[in-house]
Formats: structure tokens, sequence, C-alpha cells
């Protein structure tokens, strides 16, 4: 499972293509344009239409558009006649080695500017990695770099340190994810956080690096002159033992901001190791994903600790752990407390009832701070809701994004989130996906949705299904009101 799925919100639509304005097709695009294509398989004659246009925007987006390494030598030719390039993506292309060094050749040009190269899921191996010095080494003004979904392996990936040690390579953010590294990477890497103060995003993420391979890459972290600002070690098999440098890190780095560990076998041990590097004064950091592992509400204790005392930390993912409905009493309590500012709290599929709505309903009446509540895959049912939605039509709830995707609601439950969205002021999206949901419950709501106070801008139903006649009436409905979308 890819970490996006737990700890950030999935796209709500597919990729869709932004249609060129004719004006701009054979004439000078006004400066800020950008080029930006998904999910369209490009025939011969849509080619031939854009070749002239990759040598004039400042931005060229073709994600997912059945490029191969023959188109490789036209982009490198159109690359090397544009001047004004700040930004290349041509991830989910399948254009190989020999691809990714034509168009690598086409951006090693005197007046190339690049700053954003993305060449993620590429079909990029070890044996292409040999042109990334001597392109890292060209490309000063290039800030970051995309290479995840390559299986560039250790080797690939020592080639590719060998140019971010380049004095002339000022790279900011690099993503490595799904790159099949090992612990042998994380030495290459380490020598690079040594000498380096350019770097600020580093992502590792779904890469077996291990227990030795991040005490590596911590200690190298921790002899560090760059201001890191994001770390991401998602899926990397880490186990207890690296909390306490971990700790340190958090302790010492203070430009730290963002700290990925999901899907890491740290359980409660290594939440108490860690945490203590959390509270540190020095720590500012405010975006915390730990996800998957292994956590209850012992290791929530811990945590609230954090939540109570550090006023920087906004948002946090504690999706699928077993926190239950005593971890979740704890987090309603620090919620409520002054030091607790936090902004977001994923608690999805955390084994939670409807038991543990009342501290939740009495939390959102009273935090003015938080905006966004992950709910779902917990067995709320309609009881829980009701509770959920008689706390939020409360006046002066704050509440922006609430989702309560399969958790047990039926059509009797949609009478309370019906009413909830004529009463509540604040809440701007509600995910609503597989739920025991029919024509009825959804009726109810869109009885709601079609009154002119209601303020909601976004309600997700994946994996519900209704008839043709409210579909009807869906339809009728976003076209009365352009502010609202319904995604299904």
């Amino acid at each position: 499972m890819r970490s996006l799925g737990w700890a950030r919100r999935w796209p709500w639509s597919p990729a869709r293509r932004c249609p060129l304005p004719l004006t701009c097709l054979g004439s000078t695009p006004p400066p800020g344009m950008n080029l930006d294509i998904h999910c369209e398989q490009l025939s011969d004659a849509r080619w031939t239409e854009l070749l002239p246009l990759l040598q004039q925007y400042e931005v060229v987006r073709l994600d997912d558009c059945g490029l191969t390494e023959e188109h490789c030598k036209d982009i490198g030719s159109a690359l090397r006649a544009n001047p004004s390039l700040t930004e290349l993506c041509l991830r989910t292309n399948e254009l190989g080695d020999a691809g990714v060094h034509l168009v690598l050749q086409g951006l090693q040009s005197p007046t190339c500017k690049i700053q954003k190269l993305s060449l993620q899921n590429c079909s990029l191996t070890e044996a292409g990695c040999g042109v990334l010095p001597s392109t890292l080494r060209s490309l000063p003004t290039l800030r970051e770099l995309h290479l995840s979904d390559n299986p560039l392996g250790d080797a690939g990936l020592r080639l590719l340190c060998e140019g971010l040690l380049d004095p002339q390579c000022h790279l900011e953010k690099l993503q490595l994810e799904y790159c099949r590294l090992t612990a042998a990477s994380c030495e290459p890497l380490a020598s690079v956080l040594r000498a380096t103060r350019a770097l600020k995003e580093l992502t590792v993420s779904n890469n077996d690096i291990g227990e030795a391979g991040a005490r590596v890459l911590g200690q190298g972290l921790a002899d560090s002159a760059c201001q890191l600002e994001t770390l991401r070690l998602e899926n990397c098999g880490l186990t207890p033992a690296n909390c306490k440098d971990l700790c340190g890190i958090v302790a010492s780095q203070a430009s730290l901001r963002e700290l990925d560990l999901g899907s890491n076998g740290l359980g409660d041990a290594g939440i108490a190791e860690l945490c203590p590097g959390l509270l540190s004064p020095a720590s500012r950091l405010k975006t915390l994903w730990l996800w998957e592992c292994d956590i209850t509400a012992s290791g929530c204790r811990d945590l609230c600790r954090v939540l109570q005392a550090k006023e920087t930390l906004k948002e946090l993912s504690l999706a699928g752990n077993k926190l239950g409905d005593e971890g979740a009493r704890l987090l309603c309590e620090s919620l409520l407390q002054p030091g607790c500012q936090l902004e977001s709290l994923w608690v999805k599929s955390c084994s939670l009832t409807a038991a543990c709505c009342q501290h939740v309903s009495l939390m959102l009446t009273q935090n003015k701070h938080l905006l966004e509540l992950q709910l779902s895959s917990n067995k709320l049912g309609d009881s829980g809701i009701q509770e959920l939605c008689q706390a939020l039509s409360q006046p002066g709830t704050t509440l922006r994004v609430l989702c309560l995707g399969d958790c047990e609601v039926t059509n009797s439950g949609c009478s309370s989130l019906a009413s909830l969205l004529l009463a509540n002021r604040s809440l701007r999206e509600l995910d609503l996906s597989n739920n025991c949901v029919g024509d009825p419950g959804v009726l109810q709501l869109l009885g709601s949705l079609e009154q002119p106070g209601c303020a909601l801008e976004q309600l997700v139903l994946y994996d519900t299904y209704w008839t043709e006649e409210v579909e009807d009436r869906l339809q009728a409905l976003e076209g009365s009101k352009p502010g609202l979308r319904v995604i299904s």
C-alpha cells in the first residue's frame, strides 16, 4: 500500500487534461502559462501540434501521455530551444534509460534555467544513472528532482549522490520513493547530508533500508549543517531502536517541520523514545505522520503530552493504529488544552466505536483550532454520527473537513447529517463514502444541499449507489450551485 493512501487525502477526481486555448497554438504564450496534459495518449497529429509549444512554455507537464524513447529526441531538441523552461514533468511515461538520457541532454544548455524536474515512474534503471552526475553539475538552477518509482537500486543511487556532492549542485528537494534502495544506499545519502547546506526535503519512503540503514541516515543528519525541513521515511523497516536517533534529530534540527514515519513498527516503546525530542524547546515540528505504527492507547498517552505542550504541531496522523475509544478519549482531552493548536487529525481505522463520540463531540464544541477530522473506517454507526452532528450543529464550531467514510452510516443516519448541513456554517467538505446509504439517505442530503443556506462545497460519495431519478436531481443541483461538487 502506498503511503499516500493513509497520510494524505487522495485525489478527489481523476486527473483531467486542461485543454489548450486555441490562441496559444502557433503564438507566443503569455508569461506564466503552463502546458499541462494528463492521461492522454498522444496521436502523431497531436504530438506534432504540441512540439512547438515545448519550446515556449515555462512549465511543461506531460503526465501519463504514452511517451516513449521515440518521443524523447523531439523533446530534447525542443528543450534546447526553450530558455524560459522552469519546470518539466514527464512522470508515468516509459522513457527508459535511453529516453531519459535524451531528455537530460536537452536540458544541458547554457541558457537552461530549469528549477523542477520530475521523472517519476519513467523506467529509469541503474544503467541509466551514469548521466546524472554531469546533469546535476550542469544545472545549477535545479531545486527539485523527483525520481520515485524508478528501480535505481543502490548502484544508481551512488551515481546520483556523486552529482549531489558537486559544488555546482544546489538541489533542495529530492524524492526517492520505491527506488529499490537498501541499507547500502544510506551511507552515500548520509555523505550528501553532511556535505550540503541546500537540501531541505528528503523522501526515502517505501525503500527497505531497515534499522541499520535508518541509523546511518540519522547519523548523517545529526552531523549535517543542512537545514532539512521535511524527512519522509514511511515504510522503511524502522524499529523502536531507531526512535532514539530520531529523538535526537528532532531535538537538534530546529528547521525540521515535517516528519513522516508511517508504516514502520515503532510501537509504544518507540513512541516513548521519540516524544522527548518532540517536546524539546528547539523542536518546531508542524506535521507528524505515524499511521500504521503499532501504537495503542499507551503510546497515545505519550503523544498527548506533546499535543498539550507544542503549539507548533498542526497536523497529526495516527491512522491504522489500534488506539480504541480510550485513545480517542485521551486525544480529545488534549485537544481541549490551551497549549494544543492542532488543525488536522487523522484517526482513520483506529478501532473506534460510538462510545468515543461523546468525547469527540465535547471537543468539537469547544476546540476552535481543529479544521480537519478524519474518522473513516471506524464503527461509529448512526448513534455515533447523531452525537457528532448534534455537537457540530452548535453555534461557533469551526471544523471545515469531516471524513466519515465506511463508518456504518445508514439512511437513518443521513437525517442527522442533513440537519447538520443546514445548521453548520463552517463545514466545507464531507466524505460519506462506502456507507450503507441508498436513495432515501441521499435524498435527505440533497434536500439540505439544495437550500441557499447550506455552505458545503464538497460531498464525497464513493461506492454509494442510487437510481437514475436521484442522479438527475444531483446533476440539476450541481448546475444550480456551481460552488458545490458531488464526487462519486
